[in-house]
């Protein structure tokens, strides 16, 4: 992998985990459209790590709050993780083959999840346009928004996305909604990344340390770039325009590979 490619790609996750428009999906398309075969999964994994930067830097304070007595929301965040562990335990090697593979069928696959975000995008704005009385976070809500954040293992289906619709359904409180959406995603990447890392080191693959290091510094600049604009439009419900972007890319997934084998 050529160091531009690694650039490119960490701009891209860091724009895309926290943009509802599926990171994983966006990786797994450029790697595809760059002819990038390297690093693979554990390449993608190490820049879902340089996206966690700037989450502990915009919600520092909030990761302090899950020390401090009575530890309510500590245990909110236990509990909403448990489904996205066992569903990656279970089902992760599944999904890799289905959408890594680069044939017809992935482009297509991915093409169906990237239409399904834009239509759950679509289904929050209305939903949480039209709730009048919001709720703070609850163990119910904990509970939503960690079955959102399974479904969300497969590429295309936008975690954030997912998971913020989620915690929309449970009426959640926009601003709660956004900054637990956030602080879901630390141990779902950190529990990721020790369990690919662990494959590659078995496997004894041979891991280009350079491209990796630029890739990750880029993620970690355009993801804090991507939660401060994210925050904003969390606030006013704001989705429609990641839709209509969605669909676009849905278009072009199966496009490309039908007419360019890519």
């Amino acid at each position: 992998m050529e160091i531009w490619q690694a650039i490119v790609l960490g701009a891209v996750q860091g724009f895309a985990e926290f943009l509802p428009i599926s990171s994983s999906g966006h990786l797994i398309l450029l790697q595809r459209w760059l002819g990038v075969t390297e690093g693979g999964i554990f390449f993608d994994i190490m820049l879902h790590i340089g996206t966690l930067i700037p989450v502990f830097i915009v919600f520092f304070k909030d990761i302090l709050g899950l020390f401090q007595k009575p530890f309510k929301k500590m245990l909110f965040l236990i509990v909403a993780t448990i489904p996205a562990g066992l569903t990656g335990v279970l089902l992760g090697d599944l999904v890799e083959g289905a959408f890594y593979e680069g044939t017809l069928f992935s482009a297509i696959l991915l093409s169906v999840t990237f239409l399904l975000t834009a239509s759950e995008l679509v289904f929050a704005e209305v939903f949480s346009k039209k709730t009048e009385n919001k709720l703070p976070l609850s163990m119910k809500s904990s509970v939503i928004m960690g079955l959102a954040q399974s479904v969300a293992i497969v590429p295309g289906l936008s975690r954030s996305g997912t998971v913020i619709t989620g915690g929309t359904i449970a009426k959640l409180k926009n601003e709660e909604n956004a900054s637990f959406a956030f602080l879901m995603s630390i141990p779902v990447i950190l529990g990721a990344a020790v369990i690919s890392g662990y494959k590659v080191i078995k496997g004894g693959a041979v891991i280009e340390p350079l491209p990796i290091i630029f890739g990750v510094l880029t993620a970690a600049i355009t993801g804090y770039i991507a939660i401060k604009g994210m925050l904003k439009l969390i606030k006013k419900a704001n989705y429609k325009w990641f839709s209509l972007y969605l669909v676009i890319m849905a278009i072009a997934s199966t496009v490309s590979s039908l007419a360019f084998g890519i």
